[in-house]
């Protein structure tokens, strides 16, 4: 490549069947997917007739890219789909408008100013390199149980676990939470958790790593855990142990044919309720202790 011509970024795009998008999103990720965006009606894309919609992956480097396309199913057609310049990692900031996360919380990313509102806290959200900005439902089902849990977020420390951009420790903290201990694998997670918390003058307030669930030896009156059904249900033990007497839960991040799975895993809690929004679902439960 020459000094006029414009960078390549290497993405990878599939065909998947609109009901797995978002699970088959995540195991991008795990691929070392840095992001993934979903093109279907909601988009530029007429809706397919077939049911499916488009996948698009990005990559750090060419290798990565490849050995993502060797792990993909078929079926899905995985190919190359490389962009050439550096514009579209900043389009997807005109879809990020200040919205409303629950009753008492609206986010807002950093180029655009907060409305003023009786009784809302604003939290200024940039994902940066990791996943999290409150628009999912997976974290708006946490966020929304949380809320109807304030009380008893009240004076008390939070621990977050697999926490991404940190909006769930954060917004833990504007509901009243004395201090959020935030643990992600993801290093990246981990600095721009510490970002967003600096952003919103909370840096002081939180606690962020990545320490493994299992290695922690607190234990904490609130849990929440937003990551999927597979990562949960191993790691189910580690939670519970972690969990204080009369302690909450609230995981997410589970498709609704993964619910009576994830419910068993964590028998040892008392199940409290169960939330959904299109096909995820979150569940709070309880310590018996």
């Amino acid at each position: 490549m020459n000094a006029s011509s414009p960078p390549r970024f290497p993405r990878v795009a599939l065909d998947v069947p609109a009901p797995l998008a978002d699970e088959i999103s995540y195991g991008l990720f795990d691929l070392h997917a840095t992001g993934v965006e979903i093109r279907d009606h909601t988009t530029w894309e007429q809706a397919r007739v077939d049911g499916t919609v488009t996948l698009l992956a990005s990559f750090s480097s060419d290798d990565e890219a490849t050995q993502a396309i060797a792990h993909l199913a078929a079926e899905w057609n995985p190919r190359r789909d490389d962009v050439l310049g550096d514009a579209w990692r900043d389009s997807w900031k005109e879809h990020f408008q200040p919205f409303l996360l629950t009753p008492h919380i609206a986010i807002r990313p950093p180029w655009a100013p907060a409305e003023p509102r009786p009784g809302v806290h604003w939290l200024e959200m940039d994902p940066g390199r990791a996943f999290g900005t409150g628009l999912h439902p997976t974290t708006r089902l946490v966020a929304q149980s949380m809320d109807n849990l304030a009380p008893r977020l009240t004076d008390c420390t939070i621990l977050d676990v697999g926490c991404g951009s940190g909006v769930l420790s954060l917004c833990a903290l504007v509901l009243g939470a004395k201090h959020a201990r935030a643990v992600d694998n993801d290093p990246d997670a981990v600095a721009v958790t510490l970002e967003n918390a600096l952003r919103n003058d909370l840096a002081h307030r939180i606690t962020a790593d990545t320490s493994d669930v299992a290695t922690i030896e607190s234990s904490y009156p609130f849990i929440v855990a937003n990551i999927e059904a597979r990562v949960l249900i191993p790691m189910a033990e580690p939670i519970v142990r972690r969990l204080a007497p009369a302690g909450i839960v609230v995981l997410s991040g589970i498709l609704r044919t993964q619910v009576d799975e994830v419910i068993a895993a964590y028998g040892a809690l008392r199940l409290r309720q169960t939330m959904a929004e299109s096909d995820w679902v979150a569940i709070e439960l309880e310590s018996v202790r």
